[in-house]
């Protein structure tokens, strides 16, 4: 038996924060131990959501801030590795690209840099902690060509 196929939706917050919510709360919350005051921010009604949905359910998100900015992506633990993240952030880039949005940007955990490498992010800087988990700033350019 093969695994479900993945939807993916984008909206608002007003649209998909009911059920984009409970997933990051789920991922950062429980079980990254990130404040639940850190998680929820005013950025979440300026971007444009992506939810991931299996059989109907709910399985993963991320945004997309205005000034081009992707975060809050998150991917529920029995669904890693099965391609949900990859749908996730293409979606993200793509919607990017309609936009206009030249360079993205994005705050990778550290043991995701591999990860958002494979879409063409590169890191600039040095890591450094956030929420208590070691991060880097990883930015790509031109958001129009497909990932590798």
């Amino acid at each position: 038996m093969s695994a479900p196929a993945v939807v993916l939706r984008l909206g608002s917050w007003a649209e998909l924060g009911a059920e984009a919510g409970p997933i990051r709360f789920e991922v950062f919350v429980e079980e990254q131990k990130v404040p639940a005051e850190m998680e929820l921010d005013e950025f979440d009604a300026l971007s444009c959501h992506v939810l991931a949905l299996a059989d109907g359910q709910p399985v993963g998100t991320g945004r997309l801030l205005p000034d081009g900015h992707i975060g809050r992506m998150a991917v529920l633990a029995g669904w890693r590795g099965c391609g949900v993240g990859a749908a996730l952030l293409q979606a993200l880039i793509d919607e990017a690209g309609r936009r206009g949005v030249a360079r993205l940007v994005l705050s990778a955990q550290t043991h995701a840099l591999g990860f958002y490498a494979r879409f063409g992010f590169v890191p600039e800087g040095e890591v450094y902690e956030e929420a208590g988990l070691p991060h880097q700033v990883m930015t790509r350019v031109g958001s129009g060509y497909p990932h590798r």
